[in-house]
């Protein structure tokens, strides 16, 4: 199993990260962090890399579910949704990547996960096909 719902965009970096906040909005995910690797290894360690930001991404219906069938899997929380350039695009290519929250499912059994992962999985796979669609126009 893939551990990723992915799509790639034909724009900007920014105007990706807006589109992407947007859709995940549209869903009832908000973004609670906000981790800039490309700023974080180049202060810290002086690499440089591509744009590259992850999205702590929460739905607090979902999450509470979550963490209500199992106290655990908040280890998993939030979903993060990577946003990075497409380096072996060679232009305005940007790849969107969110966790597949089946992934929580792989890791625990706990009665009512399954569930909770179903539609949180059903919501992130909504913004990506809204981001496809758009791109697509």
């Amino acid at each position: 199993m893939s551990y990723a719902l992915s799509t790639t965009l034909h724009t900007t970096f920014e105007d990706a990260v807006d589109r992407t906040r947007k859709a995940l909005a549209d869903q009832g995910f908000g973004v609670l962090t906000e981790i800039d690797m490309k700023a974080t290894l180049k202060a810290k360690l002086g690499e440089d890399m591509e744009d590259y930001l992850i999205l702590g991404a929460c739905n607090p219906p979902l999450a509470h579910r979550a963490v209500t069938a199992d106290r655990q899997i908040g280890l998993l929380l939030p979903c993060n949704v990577a946003v990075r350039a497409d380096t072996s695009a060679g232009g305005d290519a940007v790849i969107v990547d969110a966790m597949d929250p089946q992934v929580m499912v792989q890791v625990s059994d706990a009665p009512g996960l399954r569930e909770v992962a179903d539609e949180a999985a059903a919501k992130l796979k909504a913004a990506i096909e809204a981001l496809e669609a758009a791109d697509s126009r």
